[in-house]
This record gives C-alpha cells, structure tokens and sequence, in this order.
C-alpha cells in the first residue's frame, strides 16, 4: 500500500476496538487497516481493545501502539470478551489520560467502546464514531426467539443511539448503512465512508496467478466469512447441488464458525462433499490466493452493512454473486459484475452461478468490472476522508479542506 502523508500536523489517534486481530471478521479487519493505514501516513496511532485473555498487555504493532484491556471470555462466541461497565470506564479514562489523544474513533459501543466515549465526552476529546453493528449480527449468538427479535432489535438500536449521539461525527460504510441509523431514530450528524480496501494487493497477486493458469478446468466458486447463521451459507451449498452448468465446479469456503459442523453435515446429505472444500481460517497469503483462484465469489448474507470479502473479492478482478439486502446492491452492477439474487432463494442463486461460471469470457468481462467499480473503495481516499473528518471534528468552525465534510452533512 502506497500512502502519502496529510498536510497538516500529525494527530494523535486514538482507535477503539472491542474486536482486533487476531480476532477474524470484519470490525476488526477494519480497525486493523485504520489503525496501519493512519500510521504509515505519519500519525501516532494507539489502539484500545480488548485483550485475548485476562491481563492487560501493551505492544507496538505495524507501527501501532495497541493497549489490550483485561477481558473475560464468553460462552456465546469465543471471539466475544468482554468487561464489566465501571471495569472499562476506569480502564478507558487511566489509558486517555495518559495517552491525551487528539480524537478518539471508536467501533463500538459496547464493553471498552463504552468507557471511550463516555471518557472522551468528559475531557472535551473529539469523538467520531463507526457503526458496524446490526442486531441481527448477534442473535444467532444470544439465541433470542424469532417472536421476540423485533422487540430485541428496537431495545439494542435504541441502546446504539444513545451512546453514538454523544459523538460529534458518526460514519457508516454505505450509504444504506448511514439510511439503517436514521430509520432507527438517530439524528445527529452522521456519513457513509467505505471500510476502504487496499486494491492493489489483491489485483497482483490474481493477475499472477492468471498469467500461469488462463483457463483453470474446475471452476471455483468462494466464500469467505464467518461460519454463522446469518450468512446463510446453507443457502449456497443448496444452490451448488442445483446447478446445471456443465463445466466442473467447486466450491471453496474459507473461515470458521458455530455453524461449520452443520454445514459439513448439509454437504454430505446434498451429495455434494466431494465438490466442497471447508479450508477454516487460513493465512493472509492463503487468502490472497483464494481469491485468485476464485471465478465467482458468492455472499448469502442478509446483514452485510458493506461486506469486505467482496470488496477483496473484486479487488482480485472476481465476478460476484450476492444477495439483494441491507448494503451488498451497492457493490454489484447485475449484468456488468455479477448479479443480484433474492435472498434465501436457492434456485435464483443457482442461476446466477450459472449464468456465470459457464463461460470463460463472462467470468473475464466481470471480473474486470468487478476491478473497475471497487476503484473507489482504494483505502489511501478513506484514509484522506477520516483524516479531514477528524480535523472536523477537532476544529468544526475551520475552513479548508474540512468545507467537503461539513458540506456532505448539510446534504
């Protein structure tokens, strides 16, 4: 990644995160890339997070300086920790104090997010805030009964929008992610900023990989993502028993999650086991060459704010299949990069694999405008936008270059 440095004086930077690596998905990969992304563009970057166990550690990491938090697990995930509400306020106000940050942008609100804002509001500290949450995120977790989901989803954005309104700024990856919040009765200043992607790096590694292998025999349909409920993964491993294309096919899902052993099981009866391969977590440079390899990526979920496979995806010049819910429309052209299906509809999704997988020059046509549209998600653009936003929220009265934020808040 090629970053340049801001113009201005560099801040201090405060990122908070209840998840981060090595936790895997999205939140954290976002966090993550934040957090370098500032500190190769010459910021003094801390990250406040949660620690993988129950003592408190602190290292520098990729240039960052990460404060792990003493956490406890929970029987939920084993990726979910947390801490008590007066353990992570004290927590959170000794680290401000002894950090003394210019802005704080945190990606929760829950568990140390909390102690941050609060913390932040009190010393006069701007505070922008993310949002990467929907309840539908947690409740394959908490297992709340379908009844009582309505109720549980109005309780837990009502709970959001109580602590994000103490932020000066709140940021949404998409523009149906920032439309969520205000549905959900938030109403104070709020914009939608890509998670942001380094483009290149998935681009060279497909393009050479391609260069050796121009027309693989089996073509490879991909997931990647989180072995969980609401992904719907189901959804694919019925599609690929229905397809009807005659070039060979497979499909390739890579992460794990509570939900993996019932997918494993669903392949077998389907008669599909020997078409599937269930890869689990793997390494960066793993990852990088699944997407290469990928001729279609596919994304049954149906609570993606904005969906960073994908855009990792594209990024490696892969047509994409996705179902038509919350933000995903916003990263296909149907017809130009893939298609959109109706969610849970295996048949249509079959189709859309189809209509794809079974031509080598469609795959080719796609995938370079799968390229070409994810163009505007490169991470150095949303690394300037959170650059200016934080001088915005620093200074709100100042002119330059911070006209373009107060401008778009207007709108």
């Amino acid at each position: 990644m090629t970053s340049q440095p801001f113009s201005r004086r560099p801040l201090r930077i405060v990122v908070g995160a209840v998840t981060y690596p090595p936790d895997v998905n999205g939140a954290a990969n976002f966090g993550h890339r934040l957090a370098t992304g500032l500190a190769e563009r010459g910021h003094d970057v801390h990250v406040i997070c949660h620690s993988t166990d129950r003592q408190p550690h602190v290292a520098v990491e990729n240039g960052v300086t990460v404060h792990r938090t003493a956490s406890y697990g929970s029987p939920l995930h084993p990726t979910i920790r947390g801490c008590l509400p007066w353990q992570a306020a004290a927590r959170a106000d000794r680290l401000l104090a002894e950090i003394q940050p210019d802005v704080v942008h945190v990606q929760s609100h829950f568990f140390i997010g909390r102690g941050l804002i609060n913390s932040a509001r009190r010393r006069g500290i701007g505070l922008v805030a993310t949002n990467h949450f929907m309840p539908e995120n947690i409740f394959g977790y908490i297992k709340v009964p379908r009844a009582l989901q309505d109720a549980a989803g109005r309780i837990l954005w009502h709970n959001l929008v109580k602590h994000y309104g103490k932020a000066q700024l709140v940021t949404a990856p998409t523009p149906r992610a920032v439309q969520l919040l205000r549905d959900n009765g938030f109403a104070r200043p709020a914009m939608p900023v890509s998670c942001g992607i380094d483009v290149d790096r998935y681009r060279r590694r497909a393009r050479q990989f391609r260069k050796h292998h121009p027309d693989p025999e089996v073509r490879t349909v991909l997931f990647v993502g989180r072995l969980d409920e609401e992904k719907h993964i189901d959804d694919l491993l019925r599609a690929m028993s229905l397809l009807r294309t005659q070039a060979a096919t497979r499909l390739e899902i890579v992460g794990d999650g509570s939900r993996r052993a019932a997918f494993e099981r669903l392949a077998a009866e389907l008669g599909i086991a020997d078409r599937v391969h269930f890869a689990g977590f793997v390494s960066d440079e793993e990852l990088l060459d699944a997407y290469a390899r990928a001729d279609v990526f596919c994304m049954p979920s149906i609570a993606e704010l904005q969906s960073l496979a994908t855009m990792e995806a594209m990024s490696a010049g892969t047509p994409v299949v996705l179902a038509n819910a919350m933000a995903l429309p916003h990263l296909v052209k149907p017809g130009q990069n893939g298609w959109l299906y109706p969610p849970r509809d295996v048949h249509a999704l079959a189709r859309a694999i189809d209509d794809i997988v079974d031509d080598r020059e469609t795959i080719d046509r796609m995938g370079a405008a799968s390229e070409r549209l994810v163009s505007q998600h490169d991470i150095d653009a949303v690394l300037a936008r959170f650059e200016a936003i934080y001088h915005h929220v620093m200074d709100p009265e100042s002119s330059s270059e911070r006209d373009e934020v107060r401008a778009e808040l207007a709108s």
